[in-house]
């Protein structure tokens, strides 16, 4: 046989799967599309996570947007991290084009314009259901981690996570968590110290400043209620498609950390709540990550470690992770490693540095007897790609440079006018976008905080009360005193005292010197 022959045989080869797939695109020899020679990727393998790179105009965002119609199509609901803010028009059909009937002339498949039912969520302004959840829902390790503390710190987290379940205190926002250590290292900190020990001032410190630089970056507005429910993520609709659920991030670019708060708490939370899945016939959630570079550059070690954990757990909960980057070196090595289907769109090569990374991408790719990878990277056009996945025995199906199928639904955003429409007919919205603040911490703490500063306030004014009470008993006794001292003192005072005493001895004297020589001639007369 031919070489052509060959390659073809090996693409309906490797490319037949028992179970559902979804059709990617056509395969391409020698730059030419293969009618009828279809790359597939089975449903039942898409749980295995994925990776969609390529430089910027390369065509990823239309490759996650078919990605995503395709499965909402065969019924599994998906999750789209929208940092452009150009995967709306997934919710509305392709006006079509005769390059898109040309495209899929070439695949063998027929065109068809379609959409997928959408909901909006939102972490900011954006419009669109609210996306929150409690500092309690986070626990103290993943809290810790969030925000990068020391193991003295995060035992510390720790002690304030147990003070508030000991108390059957709701720790519902950041706010919450400020409170109660304010009052840890406060007005309760006697109480504290003998029930969980001392907790240094030093490191409460730094714990605060640290809650205060993810609180600059909008992460008080993600921590509260109502806390968003996962299940929401896996409805469909009355025709059986997964519900898209576009998150929409646009004013989020310069908030890596937010961003990653939001991300690793929403896989966490789904991996606590859902059932195990274990292999089955398509997933029940699939997670598509854009611009994932925001994740990892920004990510600490301990985020990374937290991620990485998370990949490789999710699978088992039917959940498939896609992560879409510009270069594969931007996802670390030990996620790049987890994933089982890798769609590369071209590589720019300006640099030495391009060109080394570029034979890099081309060593995580199988072997080929038919491309010479690296140098396939640099010449793909836009919509194009090569492609491998995974078989439904876990093997990895041959590499093939695919002339992608074009999206279903519309290449552009929705207007305003149209995202509000949507929204207005929206399911979820009024139970997530209210705001409520029961009482927690804040103010049951807050309370106990004013109670022990007014009883010490009342404290400090008996304590004063009785100090200037005997201070004036004190100053009158001492004033009457000195007063008489001061005049005893006084010379011109004492001469005074001295002439009037003289006197008076004399007047007493005379008299009765007087009232004696009377009766002594009254004696003298008898």
């Amino acid at each position: 046989m031919s070489q052509k022959e060959n390659f073809i045989q090996a693409i309906n080869d490797g490319y037949n799967f028992e179970g559902k797939s979804i059709v990617l695109g056509g395969a391409m020899l020698d730059g030419e599309c293969q009618t009828d020679t279809l790359v597939k990727i089975p449903l039942g393998t898409l749980n295995r996570h994925g990776l969609i790179a390529g430089a910027t105009g390369s065509g990823k965002t239309k490759t996650l947007q078919i990605l995503a119609e395709q499965l909402s199509e065969n019924g599994v609901p998906v999750l789209l991290m929208d940092i452009k803010g150009d995967l709306s028009g997934i919710a509305a059909p392709s006006p079509g084009h005769p390059k898109i009937d040309e495209r899929h002339t070439k695949i063998g498949i027929p065109f068809k314009a379609s959409t997928s039912p959408v909901e909006f969520l939102t972490l900011s302004d954006e419009p669109g259901a609210r996306l929150r959840a409690t500092v309690t829902e986070f626990g103290p390790v993943l809290f810790s981690k969030i925000l990068e503390l020391s193991d003295t710190q995060s035992g510390i987290v720790s002690v304030v996570f147990k003070y508030c379940d000991d108390n059957a205190i709701p720790l519902v926002d950041l706010k919450d968590f400020k409170k109660t250590l304010e009052y840890m290292t406060g007005e309760g900190k006697e109480e504290c110290e003998s029930l969980y020990g001392r907790m240094s001032t030093a490191s409460t410190g730094t714990i605060i400043r640290k809650i205060i630089e993810i609180e600059q970056q909008g992460a008080d507005r993600f921590f509260g209620e109502v806390s968003f429910e996962v299940e929401d993520l896996i409805r469909v609709d009355e025709e059986g498609k997964g519900m898209v659920s576009v998150v929409r991030l646009t004013d989020l670019q310069d908030r890596p950390k937010l961003f990653s708060t939001f991300m690793l708490q929403m896989m966490a939370e789904i991996y606590a709540t859902f059932p195990e899945q274990g292999d089955a016939d398509k997933p029940k959630l699939a997670i598509f990550i854009d611009e994932a570079h925001l994740v990892f550059n920004e990510a600490s070690d301990a985020l990374l470690d937290q991620i990485e954990a998370i990949v490789k757990l999710i699978r088992s909960k039917g959940v498939g992770l896609f992560f879409i980057t510009q270069n594969p070196t931007d996802v670390p090595d030990a996620v790049l490693g987890q994933l089982g289907l890798k769609i590369q769109h071209a590589l720019r090569a300006f640099t030495a540095k391009d060109r080394k990374a570029i034979k890099l991408a081309a060593q995580n790719y199988p072997l080929t007897d038919y491309y010479d990878t690296a140098e396939l990277l640099t010449t793909l056009g836009i919509g194009e790609a090569i492609v491998t996945a995974l078989s439904e025995k876990g093997i990895p199906t041959p590499l093939a440079h695919t002339l992608l199928r074009a999206p279903q639904s519309r290449m552009d955003v929705l207007t305003d006018g149209e995202i509000q429409h949507l929204i207005s007919q929206s399911e979820i919205i009024k139970k997530y976008n209210i705001e409520v603040d029961r009482e927690s911490a804040y103010e049951i703490l807050g309370e106990k905080i004013e109670l022990a500063k007014e009883e010490e306030h009342q404290a400090e004014i008996k304590k004063q009360q009785e100090k200037a009470a005997k201070s004036t008993s004190r100053k009158s006794s001492k004033a009457e005193k000195s007063a008489v001292e001061k005049a005893m003192d006084n010379t011109a005072v004492r001469q005074v005292g001295r002439t009037v005493a003289r006197e008076l001895t004399r007047g007493l004297l005379g008299a009765l010197g007087v009232k004696t020589t009377r009766r002594r001639r009254r004696r003298s007369l008898w």
